[in-house]
């Protein structure tokens, strides 16, 4: 009989429970709040970004796929926080700081990169409202649950 700790070495396994965790997390709020404040259809625009403007009339398996999209993106953030983490140790000793500026990060990138380059070619001008509502709210629901899960697991 294997023992869990016989088929994954405890760096990998550590390494996966931080991504996992925070990205899981970070996901699951930040999806929240969207459908709070943007409504319960907001995975079907997540799907827009890949499939374009089509995606707004799609189905169940749309919505499903902008759901996977949406996590997808969030374990992605965690594993770069995760990775970053391995050569900077001060993202692990101060995991408010960092991760309030982690979250904004994560906005910007979304915002002037990821928008644009998406099917929906999203750009601004962006309101100063919207812009800094995007930034708190991802400081808080996804740049502070990354950086705490990388701490308390990640060894």
């Amino acid at each position: 009989m294997t023992t869990d700790s016989a088929l994954w070495p405890s760096g990998k396994r550590n390494a996966l429970l931080a991504i996992a965790v925070g990205g899981l997390t970070a996901g699951a709020l930040d999806l929240t709040q969207a459908c709070i404040l943007f409504g319960r259809n907001i995975p079907l625009a997540i799907a827009a970004g890949l499939l374009g403007r089509a995606a707004f009339r799609g189905g169940a398996g749309t919505y499903v796929l902008g759901v996977f999209l949406h996590f997808f993106i969030a374990c992605s953030a965690a594993a770069v926080y995760y990775l970053a983490s391995r050569r900077l140790g001060f993202l692990k000793e101060y995991p408010l700081v960092c991760g309030l500026f982690f979250g904004a990060a994560v906005e910007e990138v979304m915002r002037l990169i990821v928008l644009p380059l998406s099917a929906l070619h999203a750009r601004g001008p962006y309101q100063l409202d919207d812009l800094i509502q995007g930034l708190l709210v991802h400081m808080v629901v996804v740049g502070l649950p990354i950086s705490y899960s990388v701490r308390r697991f990640a060894k």
